[in-house]
């Protein structure tokens, strides 16, 4: 690792313009909105917002409501997560290729996708509950709806993290507690179950902040059950109140950026694992009946209600009235081309504009914090990870309130919503792009800089090639996640600029969930093309898709 003295100036103003780029897109909007819960309508200082915050019933219901949901969806989707990794690790069963698959799901659809098929399943006028059953009198809007929503949509994101940790144990350990007589429970009791502990604590605390900052299943079935995220929306867009929206925001925050902070010093630093590396050898998976049969009907039940919800939208697509005709049509593709293809496009522009700008400014962080030893590396891998711990509402309110006036007026721009994709998917490529740097022998760089190469030769001739699986990792995320974003944009959209999940959401509202499910089925079909485009020329360029990971 080299000192930014001893190095050309190019590498002195690439850290200047970085640091200065994340200030500005990621701190000062932060520091805006904690400005702006201090100051009344009339612009005096006040504290009204804040006494508001924590005495009206409301915003109080919307704090327990949320903390009551995001402990409810932690426990529940790492229970479940862990019963996945927990086969995908040591059970024998067949198809377990499916639980990839189902990990993709949430990734590339629409973020209230699930709690949509909830609406056509077990609404009011759902296939099950009034067309099968024909109950009259059914809401599966509040709590519930949000939790089964949530609990499908994040237990993915609990498996691909406990299949790690369980995939890491080394079996000779389990296999000398066998050994020594112990019973299969008193196994997993004993020494499997404590060794992913850790891993549990994680996984909790990131679906709890998940289902605190989600926005997208509580604004589609949330109905009058109040969260922070939609409170945030309700308060500074809704009521025009933008001082009580940025008080709540700030509580927001604190939360998940509390837990955040929690996560990734306390519990990850707490390491029960006294083996360290990959596993010697294979494990020998459990084969017995009765630990097979009901891990597999478990899962495999799980799976088929998954894969049944995302199969469900286009099926309504192509139906004349859910839930009252079930004729064949195309209509509602033609209603959904007409109004929703300008949101298509503006959303294919967004993801197309963002996406190569943070690859890029993701690599080049990456490279600065490992390669690089100078003055702030440390709160700059900080700042360039806030995309990953600030929720998207608060995000969105802090643009707005940041890039309304002078001297960057960018509200109404397409520009302001590609800035906040950058932002908030610039955390994963910077951590994969960390990560495959430190896994590379530095002195490859520095016999290129002996050579009389300066840094911005060595960092595109040497280093990015050599990371360049994380680099289209990255690209392959962010143009996804643009696509399907909704929490911050839903802030920043104009009339110049449409987004088709904005779109989706506003016919949501309005019942035409024909409609909706149509403009799903064409947000999820570009999704799938623009990825196999996308894993085509990386291929050509000589990179495993399989390396690729988008969690």
């Amino acid at each position: 690792m080299r000192k930014v003295g001893q190095t050309d100036p190019i590498l002195l103003i690439t850290i200047i313009v970085v640091m200065a780029s994340l200030v500005l897109f990621s701190v000062i909007p932060l520091l805006q909105i904690l400005v702006q819960s201090f100051v009344s309508f009339d612009g005096n200082f006040s504290l009204q917002a804040y006494i508001k915050a924590f005495t009206s019933r409301q915003n109080f219901h919307a704090l327990t409501d949320s903390l009551l949901l995001g402990v409810t969806s932690g426990i529940i989707a790492t229970a479940i997560g862990f019963a996945f990794s927990y086969c995908a690790s040591y059970v024998a069963m067949k198809g377990k290729g499916v639980f990839n698959l189902i990990a993709m799901l949430p990734i590339v659809s629409p973020p209230f996708a699930v709690a949509l098929s909830l609406i056509l399943l077990f609404g009011s006028r759902g296939f099950i509950t009034y067309t099968v059953l024909g109950l009259r009198d059914v809401n599966i809007y509040g709590f519930k709806g949000i939790l089964f929503a949530q609990v499908l949509s994040y237990f993915p994101i609990s498996y691909l993290l406990l299949n790690g940790v369980l995939g890491e144990i080394d079996p000779s350990i389990e296999e000398a507690a066998r050994n020594c007589g112990a019973s299969r429970w008193n196994t997993f009791k004993d020494v499997t179950f404590p060794l992913t502990l850790p891993g549990i604590a994680n996984s909790f605390l990131l679906v709890f902040i998940k289902s605190v900052a989600d926005f997208g299943n509580p604004i589609t079935i949330g109905g009058d059950y109040p969260t922070l995220a939609t409170q945030i929306y309700f308060q500074a867009i809704g009521n025009y109140d933008m001082q009580g929206g940025a008080a709540v925001a700030i509580l927001l925050l604190i939360i998940s950026m509390g837990l955040y902070v929690f996560s990734k010093y306390f519990v990850t630093s707490k390491s029960y694992v006294t083996i360290t590396g990959k596993a010697t050898r294979e494990r020998v998976m459990i084969c017995e009946k009765h630990i097979t049969r009901p891990l597999n009907t478990f899962c495999l039940t799980i799976s088929g209600i998954v894969i049944a919800f995302y199969i469900l939208i286009p099926m309504v697509s192509f139906t004349k009235l859910w839930g009252i005709n079930y004729s064949l049509t195309l209509d509602n593709y033609r209603y959904a081309l007409a109004i929703g293809l300008e949101g298509l496009k503006d959303s294919t522009l967004m993801a197309a504009f963002a996406t190569p700008i943070t690859g890029i400014i993701a690599m080049v962080i990456a490279y600065l914090v490992v390669r690089r030893r100078f003055f702030g590396r440390k709160s700059m891998e900080f700042i360039s990870m806030l995309g990953m711990t600030v929720p998207g509402t608060v995000m969105g309110i802090g643009f707005v309130l940041t890039f309304n006036n002078k001297p960057f007026v960018l509200t109404g721009t397409l520009l302001i919503m590609v800035l906040s994709c950058v932002v908030r998917y610039l955390p994963i490529g910077v951590q994969s792009g960390v990560t495959s740097l430190k896994q590379i022998d530095p002195s490859i760089e520095e016999a290129a800089a002996d050579l009389g190469a300066n840094s911005f030769k060595v960092f595109t001739s040497v280093t990015l090639p050599l990371i360049k699986t994380a680099f289209f990792g990255g690209l392959v995320y962010t143009f996804v996640k643009s696509m399907t974003t909704i929490s911050a944009v839903i802030f920043l959209i104009s009339a110049r600029y449409k987004l088709l999940t904005v779109s989706i959401l506003d016919q949501v509202d309005a019942g035409k969930f024909g409609v909706a499910s149509a403009m799903s089925t064409l947000l999820i079909v570009v999704v799938y093309i623009a990825i196999a485009v996308l894993y085509w020329f990386i291929g050509k360029l000589g990179v495993n898709k399989k390396d690729i990971k988008l969690i």
